[in-house]
């Protein structure tokens, strides 16, 4: 199965976009702000655009299974998980069902929506995800 995070929200805080599965829009997205090619702060940096393999797996820090986003360039454990802001992410991916100014809102509700589509997903299959950057601002690409 293929997901698409399209990210089309850039500020200097945050990066918000919306979850595609199967060209239906599931739920929208919150992510630490983008940076340049290889340029990453520490906890406040988005992963950069690509294709991901994604499983479901024990996480420690949150104890309990979450979807996790695999070989990540510089990056280890980004999972998808409940938040409202970008202060509730170091790289992770926050679903909500409404959007606010860099952050989200009824996340848990949008969190049961990707996990009731992709546990049965990585059941049967291979799950990829593709995250892309629509049209994102120069400026926010060299810091």
């Amino acid at each position: 199965m293929e997901v698409f995070v399209d990210r089309h929200i850039f500020t200097t805080v945050s990066t918000g976009g919306i979850f595609i599965v199967e060209d239906m829009t599931l739920c929208f997205t919150l992510e630490d702000r983008i940076r340049g090619p290889g340029i990453k702060v520490p906890k406040t940096t988005a992963i950069a655009p690509g294709r991901y393999r994604v499983v479901i797996d024990f996480s420690q820090r949150f104890q309990r299974m979450l979807p996790h986003v695999l070989d990540v360039p510089q990056y280890s454990g980004i999972r998808w998980h409940p938040g409202n802001r970008a202060t509730d992410t170091e790289g992770c991916l926050l679903p909500g069902l409404e959007r606010v100014q860099d952050g989200v809102l009824r996340s848990r509700e949008a969190f049961v929506r990707i996990m009731n589509v992709l546990e049965p997903a990585c059941r049967r299959e291979k799950v990829f995800v593709t995250y892309r950057n629509i049209n994102p601002p120069k400026e926010l690409l060299a810091a």
